[in-house]
This record gives structure tokens, C-alpha cells and sequence, in this order.
């Protein structure tokens, strides 16, 4: 069975929802889902040595490798399935069907796990249905996982929000502050600023004069990390190195953005002092170590195609350390 979709297919479905017009989006995105059940069921299948995916970029694959730990191999594919879902479930949501829309977006995440947005968006889906749990452990997996300051910084909002209702404002305050870092303009970060200044004020000079330090640590003890995942970041610049060796400047430029915008500029020098060291080091090992390492974890293909879905969908959570029991 030959790929029943194209990408020109998925981008003529995503300029009708560009244009508004929902009612010619809708049957095709449905007919284009409908072809990829149809492909990933006769086709392809996920395997204890191989999974499909539909990484948007090179650094995609990259971080997901190195966060996941996943040594299967991983066949990239060419169309954008993770879209084709993200698109339907847009239109779900905006038609009040939020139990399909759940799916289609747990689709998303399967094919793009990287994919900050998605996962949030899905949380913003159990949130709405009362399921405080999984809205946590997908914010949760964000902050593991973002690759984007904004989307860290809404990660972020979320239990900022969260430990503001349980009535703990020194790991809420913690949240603000980070989140004000990241992204100072979100219009949800400024909220959960001012919330957090109110809750401060009345928990007096003892709360508000904690320092950056004391105030992460009591959100490292709710079982949530305190800023952005440096192995993200390393990715970021590496990826940044292979660009600019290929003479794509803006590429670099906008990898190595990312990557101070989410670890801070000081951080992110000594990253790439490291990256530049190891590099260094390989070079003058005639590149012999990279190539053993190499041979030690399956390469990545690209290659059209669609895996099983549900291998790699979010996994469901029985709480977390510290928040959403």
C-alpha cells in the first residue's frame, strides 16, 4: 500500500483553516486521519527495534533520542501526521467536542512527541475535565521535554496556578519567577505574577525575601524541576554546530536563540564551550570515539511511513511526586 497522503495535501487542508473556513477544513482533515489509521494499520508497525515518527526537524529526532533514551531505531516520516491531528483537533475544540479532540491530540503527541505545544494543549483539555492529575503530568512531561521558552514558561503557569489553590505560595512563587523569566509577556504568566504578588503580601517579609535558591529548592521538593532541561539545550546547540558548518547561519542563529532563551546566556556559553571541547577532543581522536559510539546506538532513517498508534502516546500517570494525588 503506496503513502495515501501528501504533504501538498496536509498544507491545502491547513489553508482553509488559515482562511476561516472550518466547513471545508473539516471533512478533509477527517478524510486525511482517516488514511492515516488506514496506512499505520496495513503498513507499518512499531517494534521493539523500530518506531515511527513525524519529527518536524533534524533536532527533533536529536532531542528526542537523548531525552527518551529510546535506542530503537527511528524511521522519520514525510508527512506531518502529528499536524494533520494537531489541525482536527483544532477544529474539534472549537466545535465544544473535547473528548475527540483529547484523542486526536494524544495522536499528535504520538506521532511529534517533542512537540511542546500539543502536550499542552492536551492538559488544557483534562484541566477542563476536572482531571487535575493528568493536566500536572503533561505539564510535568513539558518541562522535561521544551525545547521553547514560551511553552516552558506556560508549563510553568500551570502549577504555579496549581500550588496557588493548594495554598502553597513559596513553590507558586518559585513558578512565577521562572515563568516571568522565560516568557515576561505571556499574557498567562503576567496573570499568575500578580496572583502570586497578592498571595506573597499576605504571607509576609519571610516568604517574599527568599532568594532564587530557596524558593527553587521548595519547588524541586514538590517533585518539580526548576528550570529547563540542559540535555535540551545541548541539543539545541549542537544542532546549532551542524548548521553552521553547513554555512546555514540563520538556522544556527535560531537554534542557539532557543537554547540561551531556555538555560540563560551564561549557561548557554558554557554549553557551547563543552561542545566545542568535545569536538576538539574527537577531532584530535581522528573522530575514532565518535564512530564506536556510533556503532553502539541504532542510526536514525528517514523515510516515509507510519507507526502504531499508541506506542508512543502520553503515558497515563498515577500521580506525581508531590503534586496531583
Amino acid at each position: 500500500m503506496d503513502m495515501p497522503l501528501t504533504q501538498h495535501d496536509v498544507a491545502v487542508a491547513e489553508q482553509y483553516l488559515a482562511a476561516g473556513d472550518v466547513m471545508a477544513a473539516r471533512p478533509l482533515l477527517e478524510q486525511l486521519v482517516s488514511e492515516i489509521e488506514a496506512y499505520a494499520a496495513e503498513e507499518l508497525h512499531t517494534t521493539d527495534n523500530l518506531q515511527y515518527f513525524s519529527f518536524e526537524s533534524p533536532f527533533e529526532r536529536v532531542a528526542y533520542r537523548r531525552v527518551e533514551h529510546d535506542p530503537r531505531e527511528l524511521v522519520n516520516i514525510d508527512v506531518p501526521f502529528d499536524r494533520v491531528y494537531a489541525d482536527y483537533a483544532f477544529i474539534l475544540i472549537g466545535a465544544g467536542e473535547y473528548e475527540a479532540a483529547s484523542r486526536a491530540l494524544t495522536q499528535a503527541v504520538r506521532w511529534n512527541p517533542q512537540k511542546a505545544s500539543y502536550r499542552l494543549d492536551l492538559a488544557e483539555l483534562y484541566r477542563l475535565d476536572g482531571n487535575t492529575q493528568e493536566w500536572l503530568a503533561l505539564s510535568n512531561s513539558v518541562i522535561e521535554r521544551a525545547d521553547d521558552a514560551r511553552m516552558l514558561a506556560r508549563a510553568y503557569a500551570n502549577f504555579g496556578f496549581w500550588f496557588l489553590d493548594e495554598g502553597k505560595t513559596v513553590p507558586a512563587m518559585a513558578c512565577g519567577r521562572l515563568a516571568e523569566k522565560l516568557s515576561p509577556r505571556d499574557a498567562r504568566v503576567q496573570t499568575l505574577v500578580g496572583k502570586v504578588a497578592e498571595a506573597v503580601e499576605k504571607a509576609g517579609a519571610e516568604v517574599a525575601d527568599l532568594s532564587d535558591e530557596q524558593a527553587f529548592a521548595a519547588l524541586e521538593a514538590e517533585g518539580v524541576s526548576a528550570g529547563a532541561n540542559a540535555e535540551v539545550a545541548v541539543c539545541l546547540l549542537m544542532c546549532a554546530t551542524d548548521a553552521a558548518r553547513e554555512g546555514d547561519v540563520n538556522e544556527a542563529t535560531q537554534l542557539t536563540v532557543r537554547a540561551r532563551d531556555l538555560v540563560g546566556e551564561d549557561a548557554c556559553r558554557a554549553l557551547i564551550a563543552l561542545i566545542r571541547e568535545s569536538d576538539a577532543e574527537l577531532a584530535a581522536q581522528g573522530g575514532a570515539a565518535g564512530k564506536a559510539e556510533a556503532a553502539e546506538v541504532p542510526a536514525d532513517r528517514g523515510g516515509a511511513g507510519a507507526g502504531e498508534s499508541g506506542s508512543s502516546e502520553p503515558e497515563q500517570h498515577e500521580g506525581g511526586a508531590g503534586y496531583g494525588a
